[in-house]
Order: C-alpha cells, then structure tokens, then sequence
C-alpha cells in the first residue's frame, strides 16, 4: 500500500571531482607544508568514499524497484479479499458513517449534517493505480439521497514522473438548498458574529479542494489507515456507554456501603438496648432482695 519514490541519481564521476576540489583546497589551507604523499592518501580515500556512496546509492535504486514490484504483486492478491470484504460490510447498516464518526481525525471533519448525509454511504473503495506509485482513487457509493443526485463521489489522486502530485474529483450534484458546503461557509460569517461551538468545514470540501494535493490527509487516512482495517474502527466502544457503566457501579457500590452503616448502626443500637435490658433485670432483682 506504499507510495514507492525512487532515489535521487547521484552523478559519480562530477561529485569526485568536486569533492577532489573542495578536499585539496580544505587541506592547503588547514594544513600548509603538510607531506604531500600524505594529502595523495586522503584524496584518493575522498574518491573511493564517492565511488562506494554510488554502490550504496545504486542498491538504494534497485531495492526500490524490488520493493515496488513485490507491492505490486500482493495488491493483486488482496483485491478477492477486499472484494468479500465489501460484500460482508453491505450487510451492516451505517457501517461506513459509524467507522467515520469513531476515527478521531475523520470524526473530527464531520458536522451534524456531513453525518445525516453519510448514512446514505453503502461502500467505499480504495484502488491504487497498477504501478502503485503513480497515485490511487477513493470512491463513494451512496443509496438515493435527500442531499445530491450522485451515485458515486471519487477523488483521484496522480503523481506524475517528475514527481509532482495532483488530484481531481466528481464534481456533486447538490439538490436544491442541500449545498453542505455553503451552508458551512455562510453559518460561520453570518453576522460576523464568532459562534461558541463552530461547526467543522464540511467534510464534502474534501471533494473539491485540490490545493495541496501532495499533504491531502484525510485522502492518507482512508488510504493508510481505515481502508485496510475498516473494522477496527466500527468496534471501537462507545465512550459514553463506558462511563456510564462506572457511574452505574459507583453508585452501586455507594449504596452498598450505605446499607453497611445502617446495618452497623442497627446492631449499635440493639446492642445498647441489650445492656439496658441487662440492667433492668438486675434492677428488679435487687429490689426483690431488699423487700
């Protein structure tokens, strides 16, 4: 699932000249009058070091190449398992929406109507182009929708063999007054006025914004992160419900212990009644004797 980026070429015989240059000026200047037989010695140690950092760089090159095509062999074996894998997922309702509200960097893109529309998102697939290297897709499929008339939203992403990266996507087809992403911007400059809890940019923008195509994180974290384990993050427990199970047993436990106390203070009291009895007793025997 790696990008695999090949090295940079180093040009051999240009670099041992140049550092033949900077060596023999360094050592002229540092070190006047030094033996000459000396100064041979650390220049062809300069050269021979270049000469090994092209090997190291030549393997560099050739493992890249390896690495590239051993990716490229077990993308394809993975694909009938991702494939079953969508068939599987087709059978939980909201499998998708639930996975994107409990990642944390996902979930953090989501406003309340990203989710609504999310709900209608049946699949999701990621397909990295044959070379691997040269970019991937992500596509949506939706059910019909109150919010646009698309069936699926893709965003490609390219890198091309100077190694610049682009993106494009599905341009949506918003129904009327269902534009999220408008709906965001003008929520937020209404007025002028700043909100206490301001509603994230929404999470269509994504689909849309090509500016930095090379740092698209929320493309890395589809790709990277949820695509090859999706379930890892649809089981992650409710937090809520976590908390609420220790507020439950703390107060479980607090009544408990109250029960203890009063428990403790009724065998306290029978006690004390015990000893008054006790004395009431030895009380009326006395008088017995007396009389």
């Amino acid at each position: 699932m790696r990008r695999v980026r090949k090295e940079k070429e180093r040009p051999a015989k240009n670099m041992s000249a140049s550092a033949a240059k900077v060596s023999k000026k360094e050592l002229n200047s540092n070190h006047d009058g030094a033996d000459e037989t000396s100064e041979k010695e650390q220049q062809e140690a300069i050269e021979h070091i270049d000469e090994v950092q092209n090997e190291i760089d030549r393997l560099n090159e050739q493992a890249s190449e390896e690495i590239l095509k051993v990716e490229q062999k077990y993308n394809k074996l993975r694909q009938p398992f991702f494939q079953k894998r969508s068939e599987l997922i087709a059978k939980i309702p909201n499998f998708w929406v639930t996975t994107f509200v409990n990642h944390p960097q996902v979930s953090a893109l989501l406003g309340e109507e990203d989710e609504e529309a999310l709900h209608y998102l049946t699949r999701v697939e990621v397909t990295e182009f044959e070379d691997i290297k040269s970019g991937y897709r992500i596509d949506f499929y939706f059910d019909e929708n109150p919010y646009f008339e698309n069936k699926v939203l893709s965003k490609e992403f390219h890198l091309n063999e100077s190694g610049d990266p682009s993106s494009k996507s599905t341009e949506i087809k918003w129904k009327a007054g269902k534009d999220l992403t408008k709906r965001t911007s003008q929520t937020q400059n209404k007025a002028g006025k700043k909100r206490q809890h301001e509603e994230p940019e929404s999470f269509f923008t994504w689909f849309t914004d090509h500016s930095d195509a090379g740092a698209d994180e929320l493309g890395e974290v589809i790709k990277d992160d949820i695509w090859p384990n999706p379930l890892q993050y649809y089981l992650v427990p409710d937090m809520d419900d976590e908390e609420g199970e220790g507020e439950d047993d703390d107060e479980d436990d607090e009544e408990e212990e109250g029960l203890e106390d009063i428990d403790e203070e009724g065998d306290e009291d029978d006690g004390e009644e015990d000893e008054e009895d006790d004395d009431g007793e030895e009380g009326e025997e006395d008088d017995g004797e007396d009389d």
